[in-house]
């Protein structure tokens, strides 16, 4: 990775049903650190995408009767337009797992783990669970059933496939993670994925056979075997930039910040690094770990009808209501929760009463009082620009260069009330009545410190810190309030 280069990407969502807020989850996350990397003079490379191979892609297509690529292609596109209406970052790279460059290089990647030594092929027999699109062992189901598609019955896989030498990788995993302590974040879920490296890694299958499941991406120079969905789709992280054909690309950005869900901990940082290894490869830079959504306390399920769909929070509230509710009400690495009336109970009081009565009441006393708009500085008592570049306060700074969005959301916040108070106990509105000069220097002040909150608010509410930086340059209030409030 050159100096100010800087590369993020998601998972990859199966293309087996519609969005859903859990994912919106994810992806508005990592495009927040990558605006705010931008924010900070990064040239930046953000990657998402979908997973398109596996058994439960297939099973799907052909329940609802479809030719798999039309399926496919259906709800890819889903997925792809959730960069307008969560208005992602308009530079966002968007690869497919059926795409042929990143088919090639997932096959090219097979070449080179196989002559390294790392893939041989047996017999074996193991409980397989599609949902998963995993392996399970005894120990992880509970009454047979794998815990997190328990409506699903579990499969018994018997064949010859091809196997990866995960065993191989203990030891070089764990010198790694001693070398790299902040590899995965938080350090809970770090010690997590340690402790399972260190109890001993079993060699897993790479491979299916064809005849059974021929919706995959072909084994080199093997006919009768497609690859495994999880080794075809980890490969996209390095297809995505240009690997392997273009190897001066690779090196601009990689290495790569990987957003995950708590699910894919065992994949994105053991299974991948071990495989970047295989291949001669360095690993990943980060995993960033993040929870679950639940609903009211429970597990999104289709069979409970609680999936929430992210497009619909956006009509109804607009997409700045969503990424703030994202940022700043779920937690950054544990489970969080979602109801309605928590929604709208917080669209309430931090955006229509908080942020949007704020905006308003200190526009229209500058609209009224200042003859000119106020110079478009940062805040002389922390921040300030220079050639161009922002700089802001020490503590967002570390907050998001820690990944600790919410913490960087609540700081925020804090500005946010500190100006309210700094309104109720001055009282500018009065003080200008009285002392012109005084009053003025106070509504610039506010003005200035406004700024600066809109500064803050660009990753994670881009069109809301678009408005107020607009209002500031043209000395106006709103003409209608940012956040209508919701009864």
């Amino acid at each position: 990775m050159s100096k100010n280069s800087f590369y993020i990407t998601t998972t990859l969502p199966y293309v087996n049903s519609d969005p859903h807020i859990g994912f919106a989850m994810e992806i508005v996350r990592a495009d927040i650190i990558a605006r705010f990397k931008k924010l900070e003079g990064f040239e930046v490379f953000f990657n998402t995408g979908t997973d398109e191979h596996g058994q439960k892609i297939f099973d799907k297509a052909v329940a609802e009767g479809y030719d798999v690529q039309a399926y496919a292609d259906l709800y890819a596109e889903k997925f792809k337009n959730l960069k307008e209406s969560l208005d992602l970052s308009p530079d966002i790279n968007f690869i497919r797992t059926t795409d042929p460059h990143h088919i090639r290089a997932a096959q090219e990647f097979w070449r080179k783990v196989d002559e390294a030594g790392y893939i041989y092929k047996k017999n074996y027999k193991a409980k397989y669970c599609v949902g998963c699109e995993m392996e399970k062992t005894d120990s992880e189901l509970v009454n047979g059933k794998c815990p997190d598609h328990p409506n699903q019955e579990i499969e018994i896989i018997q064949e010859e496939n091809y196997f990866f030498k995960f065993s191989e990788f203990q030891n070089k995993l764990l010198e790694f993670y001693d070398k790299n302590r902040d590899f995965v974040v938080p350090d809970f879920r770090f010690n997590e994925i340690k402790r399972f490296v260190e109890r001993g890694l079993q060699d897993f299958s790479i491979s299916r056979l064809k005849s059974k499941m021929s919706w995959g991406v072909p084994v080199p120079g093997d006919p009768e075997h497609v690859m495994y969905v999880w080794f075809d789709a980890l490969v996209n992280y390095v297809s995505a930039i240009g690997w392997p054909e273009d190897m001066d690309k690779f090196k601009k950005w990689w290495p790569v910040t990987q957003y995950c869900g708590k699910d894919n901990l065992r994949q994105q940082s053991a299974t991948w690094q071990a495989m970047l290894m295989a291949c001669g490869l360095p690993p990943s830079k980060n995993i960033v770990i993040g929870g679950f959504v639940n609903v009211g306390g429970q597990k999104m399920s289709k069979s409970l009808g609680n999936v929430v769909n992210p497009n619909t929070l956006v009509d109804d509230y607009g997409v700045d209501a969503l990424r703030y509710y994202i940022a700043r009400e779920l937690s950054t690495f544990e489970d969080g929760d979602y109801t309605d009336e928590k929604f709208k109970e917080t669209y309430n009081a931090n955006l229509a009463n908080g942020l949007g009565n704020l905006v308003s009441r200190i526009m229209k006393m500058a609209e009224s009082n200042l003859s000119e708009p106020v110079p478009s500085v940062l805040s002389r008592a922390s921040s300030r620009e220079v050639e161009g570049k922002t700089e802001l306060p020490i503590e967002y700074l570390k907050f998001l260069n820690n990944f600790e969005i919410k913490k960087a959301a609540d700081f925020i916040w804090a500005e946010i009330a500190g100006l309210d108070y700094y309104i109720q106990r001055n009282q500018p509105f009065k003080v200008i009545k009285e002392d012109k000069s005084r009053g003025e220097e106070m509504i610039v002040y506010l003005v200035q410190k406004l700024y600066e909150i809109s500064y803050m608010l660009a990753p994670i509410m881009p069109q809301t810190a678009d408005k107020i930086q607009e209002l500031i340059k043209s000395n106006k209030s709103p003409e209608t309030p940012l956040f209508l409030r919701r009864d």
